[in-house]
């Protein structure tokens, strides 16, 4: 049996000799938990410390469905993720993190894919030269791609074909932005994936985006010096640009709306959207509309303050609105989900309440409300470490900063009932996406909402 001691023996060295910069940053972290950035050998890092006992890393790469070459890539890359290795086994790297006591994980986004270990503090050195392993010594063997990566993709694409509300808002992507953007999260189970997904393909993927100008390093709960002295030991395979000299394919995103009706029979659920803000461009407006929306309270026993939450109480509609935000692109979405008649009758109060919001009829105390709640959500995803790794690693990546909370706050700061009101004006005269799933006899029409497409 590996020992504990063998494998962490020089992370606990590391630890003692990061003690002396933890206690000079210490005031400035837990102020303003902003992340230090650096440049290591070429690589994009980000770090901050918040003295706790654990650490999360992670490796965000340019590499969601928005940039792959042929569906299904951004899948394989996903599962490939801490399998059979040059150096290791997939057996020997659970038994070595079991020891240890850390929990890996990898997953996809629209832009991203995202590698991640989290563990206890002393043992950054293993898990950074794990990560760096990871994604440059991965084998991409036969055997690993039909026994898991297909075998997992199958029982996804299963589970996707019943989740209406998730075909609603894929759909609703690939209305608004066609493709890149408008990829879809995972193949459909009638695509034919399998001509365009095998491991060598996936294996090519890999070698264009896991290559240093596509990828950023970032760890919550690590001393950036630490990190840096680590990632500068391990991450030396790491390519400068891709062996095969292929590039990422980067077209700017172009909004175009529209709308898309499918009938199932599993439920029923419409996404009504409309340009949002982006990750290079932020607009407050947006996010204090997300709020002012709304359709769930934040406070139990409490219908919400939230125009829709209000509207549709008791209806037994379910409805959620949020600001989806990606590099160059947003949208500023609204989702119902319930009986058909319960949806038909939500989508008809969320076009109702843009329009007051258009007309200048909102009170002055539920704008006050909106923005002080969009303020809280938008600064709470920045200090939540899921969320905000994944956040600071995605702008690290494709902009080479990280957005900051200040920055974000101000221009929330900066919203008035007046910009709220120029802002809805303009989506209701611009074109909306409409994606419709379930019931198409009961469930509206664009135009009967009174929305352009």
């Amino acid at each position: 049996m590996i020992s504990r001691s063998s494998l962490a023996r020089t992370a606990q060295q590391a630890a003692r000799q990061s003690c002396r910069v933890q206690r000079r940053t210490f005031a400035a972290a837990a102020s303003t938990g902003s992340y230090e950035t650096s440049d290591v050998t070429g690589l994009k890092v980000a770090s901050r410390d918040s003295h706790g006992p654990t650490t999360k890393l992670a490796i965000v790469a340019k590499a969601g469905t928005r940039y792959q070459p042929l569906p299904g890539l951004t899948v394989g890359l996903e599962e490939f993720a801490f399998k059979n290795t040059e150096r290791r086994s997939a057996l020997r790297i659970t038994r070595e993190s079991e020891l240890l006591g850390g929990q890996l994980a990898s997953s996809h986004t629209r832009e991203a894919v995202v590698v991640e270990a989290s563990f206890l503090r002393e043992d950054l050195p293993y898990f950074t030269e794990l990560l760096a392993e990871v994604i440059s010594q991965t084998k991409y063997t036969t055997h690993e791609f039909h026994e898991d990566v297909e075998r997992v993709l199958s029982l996804k694409q299963a589970a996707l074909n019943s989740d209406v509300p998730a075909i609603a808002l894929d759909n609703a992507h690939a209305v608004a932005f066609h493709t890149g953007l408008g990829s879809s999260l995972y193949p459909s189970a009638s695509s034919p994936v399998q001509k365009y997904l095998n491991e060598e393909y996936i294996a090519s993927f890999a070698d264009v985006a896991y290559s240093k100008p596509n990828i950023a390093i970032v760890a919550d709960g690590a001393a950036p010096d630490a990190l840096s002295q680590w990632v500068g030991q391990f991450f030396k395979d790491v390519p400068a640009a891709p062996r095969s000299g292929q590039t990422l394919k980067t077209e700017a995103t172009q909004y175009y709306g529209g709308e898309q009706r499918t009938s199932h029979t599993a439920g029923n659920s419409v996404v009504i959207a409309f340009p949002g803000s982006s990750l290079n461009s932020v607009k407050g407006e947006i996010a204090v509309l997300a709020s002012l929306l709304g359709g769930q309270s934040n406070i139990k026993w409490s219908p919400g303050f939230s125009l829709l939450s209000k509207a549709t109480a008791g209806t037994g509609v379910s409805i959620s609105t949020s600001s989806l935000t990606y590099s160059d692109a947003g949208l500023l979405a609204v989702q119902l989900t319930g009986s058909a008649a319960s949806v038909r009758k939500g989508a008809e109060e969320t076009v109702k309440a843009l329009k007051n919001i258009a007309a200048g009829t909102i009170a002055k105390e539920d704008v006050t409300k909106a923005i002080a709640n969009a303020k809280f959500n938008a600064l709470d995803a920045i200090q939540t470490s899921q969320s905000s790794l994944l956040q600071a690693g995605s702008s690290l990546v494709s902009s080479g900063k990280v957005s900051q909370a200040a920055d974000l706050a101000q221009a929330i700061n900066g919203v008035t009932a007046e910009k709220l009101q120029s802002t809805a004006k303009a989506l209701l005269e611009g074109k909306a996406t409409v994606s419709t799933v379930g019931d198409l006899f009961v469930l509206p029409y664009a135009e009967e909402l009174g929305l352009r497409v």
